[in-house]
């Protein structure tokens, strides 16, 4: 829900501080006066804050407020979401293969994301030791130099092994 600004007549004050398009304050002044000067520079006038004593109006056009609104709004929301960035490793991964990708998901966590290490089983391999399978999962661990925290797994997926971890 966005706050209702008041333009031109719909400003209630019967005095306001004025600022003029080019950030220059223009003092406090009577409404008509004010309404009187945006008419003759062909704008509008803005209440920017309505909270205080008296209330701060800026002459400008309407559009180009809410435009510089709307980015205002927009880069506030611009904030770095954490991804889940996805590892595959197989049973029987060397140990060059380990430490290659534990760098590339000790990257991705100092970067704050999440990392999914991800062991798809096939054929025979689904059906070997859980502790097994486990261990070979959790031996990508021991190479990650980033601080981190597992938050999901070691568990079972439909097509093999996962767990997830993230940045302490």
């Amino acid at each position: 829900m966005q706050k209702q600004v008041r333009i031109n007549n719909q400003i209630r004050a019967a005095q306001v501080r004025v600022i003029d398009e080019n950030g220059v304050n223009l003092g406090v002044l009577n409404i008509n006066e004010a309404l009187k000067i945006a008419k003759e520079k062909n704008i509008d006038l803005i209440e920017i804050s309505s909270t205080v004593n008296p209330p701060i109006c800026k002459l400008m056009d309407y559009g180009k407020f809410l435009y510089m609104q709307n980015r205002k709004n927009k880069k506030t929301k611009t904030i770095h979401q954490s991804l889940v960035r996805e590892i595959r490793i197989s049973v029987g991964i060397s140990k060059h293969d380990l430490e290659v990708k534990a760098k590339k998901a000790s990257e991705f966590l100092e970067g704050g994301d999440k990392v999914k290490i991800d062991m798809p089983l096939k054929g025979r391999e689904k059906y070997l030791d859980k502790n097994f399978l486990e261990e070979r999962i959790k031996r990508i661990l021991s190479f990650i130099a980033a601080e981190y925290k597992i938050t999901e797994g070691p568990k079972r997926s439909p097509r093999g092994l996962l767990i997830i971890l993230e940045k302490v």
